[in-house]
């Protein structure tokens, strides 16, 4: 056995190692459960016993001289990759590190604003739990109105429900403040109906008003023009159709020229060559009076939109569903939209 020793102390001093991969093929070859010291020692557990005390030292420091070898071995290298970790070449280009991207929504949202801020348009906020007051009556919601039904809004409690439009924030507004006003009220609503590829049970929408005296419908239609074109290009055109709101008088619908076929007609725009995208109107007098605003002194105009239509619009999305799943893929392709 003596011989085995001295043959592995030699083996072991002559050992030279270029990486770790050849630290990790020592420790296999000789101080793993298989290795050639770990052989030795079950060996030694048949010496017999007289020649144990002569064998057991040299034995032991086998052991310790292949662990020793393996520390020094995993210490240079070890110092090595550090070194070679804290060289910085300052000639070679930064690394590219990947950016998230805004939620399309929000890109739609923020360009709305933008579009509107440069006309003189601020922006306000309200709570998204309204109370029927904001919510319904003060909008000229009459009692039997069908919003006001459990199938079309999710109530928390008795006269209390989530808002149903951010209408509920020009109320507040009106309630507190006096005209001039101009104001953008975008934010999440909810209504109670099934979620499929073109509607859901959430969405965002952007209410804008202007209150003033003498402000006419001709300053709403080209109000919703210069928006059109800011939006969707300097070549779009808008229709107003004849539409029916509680909270304004007269009311319509407005279209813009489909962006898709150029007015040639498609399925997005069913062949007609327009695409609705909002409903506005002149604010309804007694919309003024339940606010204590002298109808007769100011007169105004509201719209609201859905920006998921819009986004729809913009980003040829065929599925409302994509805005509220997350899929990362989906989210990716706006990455690089400023």
């Amino acid at each position: 056995m003596q011989e085995k020793i001295d043959l592995l102390v030699d083996e072991i001093n002559s050992f030279t190692a270029n990486g770790f991969k050849d630290a990790e093929e020592f420790r296999l070859k000789y101080l793993s459960k298989n290795g050639k010291v770990s052989v030795l020692f079950d060996e030694f557990k048949e010496v017999a016993a007289e020649q144990k005390r002569a064998l057991g030292k040299p034995l032991n420091e086998l052991k310790n001289l292949a662990q020793n070898k393996l520390n020094e071995i995993q210490e240079k290298f070890t110092q090595t990759s550090v070194k070679e970790n804290n060289s910085i070449d300052y000639t070679l280009p930064g690394d590219a590190y990947q950016t998230g991207s805004r939620h399309p929504l929000s890109l739609i949202r923020n360009q709305i604003i933008d579009i509107f801020n440069k006309i003189g348009f601020s922006v306000a906020d309200g709570p998204e739990i309204e109370d029927d007051w904001h919510n319904f009556s003060a909008l000229n919601f009459p009692e039997e109105h069908p919003a006001r039904d459990m199938q079309d809004t999710f109530f928390v409690e008795e006269n209390w429900a989530l808002r149903t439009h951010t209408s509920s924030i020009q109320i507040r507004v009106m309630e507190k403040q006096t005209p001039p006003l101009r104001l953008l009220a975008p934010g999440r609503v909810y209504r109670n109906e099934a979620i499929s590829a073109r509607a859901h049970c959430q969405f965002h929408q952007v209410e804008g008003f202007y209150i003033d005296k003498n402000v006419s419908f001709a300053d709403l239609k080209q109000t919703l023009l210069y928006f059109s074109k800011e939006m969707f290009g300097s070549q779009t055109k808008i229709r107003l159709r004849p539409s029916f709101f509680p909270f304004t008088e007269p009311s319509a619908e407005m279209d813009v020229s489909c962006m898709f076929c150029n007015q040639k007609g498609c399925n997005i725009c069913k062949h007609s060559g327009w695409v609705e995208i909002l409903g506005c109107g002149m604010i309804d007098p007694n919309v003024f009076t339940n606010c204590n605003i002298n109808p007769d002194e100011y007169s105004g105009f509201a719209f609201g939109m859905g920006i998921e239509r819009i986004a729809m619009l913009k980003y040829k999305i065929n599925d409302l569903r994509l805005f509220f799943e997350n899929d990362v893929q989906f989210l990716k392709q706006f990455s690089k939209v400023i």
